[in-house]
């Protein structure tokens, strides 16, 4: 991720972190890999919340940390693969999974806790940092890509 271009913002609450995901979700199109990365509780499964309800999955997400990944089918035919590395230590069948997905234009992978998987991650993955802010419910959030068309995109739907 040597030329990345990046957008941060804040979000107040839960509701604000769903929403950015709906934005983010807006910009995908298939073939992403999105590195969530945060403490636990920072937010990480509600962005994933609001990018798989956003691409049109009417079901509960729930985080895969016990199950390792979960597969939501939603709209034009994409499967969203969710996974959560936070148990894992090195690589693991779920890391071999995970590269069946990379790069195929019919996934957009969602990955928790990546640097606890020895999966190797495409350069051009969309990396987002989620830290705690100065009020409990507000989260600090950093998007990083070599894609401009998400950062710009990001950039257009917050007005920044």
């Amino acid at each position: 991720m040597s030329s990345d271009t990046t957008f941060q913002t804040v979000t107040k609450s839960s509701e604000e972190t769903l929403a950015l995901g709906f934005k983010i979700a807006n910009l995908l199109r298939g073939g992403e890999t999105i590195e969530l990365v945060g403490d636990l509780g920072a937010g990480k499964t509600t962005l994933a919340q609001g990018i798989v309800h956003a691409l049109g999955y009417d079901g509960e997400v729930t985080s895969p940390t016990f199950t390792l990944s979960r597969d939501y089918q939603v709209r034009n035919g994409l499967t969203v693969h969710h996974f959560d590395f936070y148990r894992l230590s090195g690589h693991d069948v779920v890391s071999d999974e995970l590269n069946e997905f990379i790069n195929d234009s019919k996934s957009i992978n969602l990955i928790e806790w990546a640097d606890h998987g020895a999966a190797k991650l495409p350069s051009n993955r969309i990396r987002i940092e989620l830290k705690y802010g100065e009020v409990e419910t507000a989260r600090e959030i950093n998007v990083r890509s070599n894609t401009k068309e998400i950062i710009e995109g990001l950039k257009n739907v917050s007005g920044d």
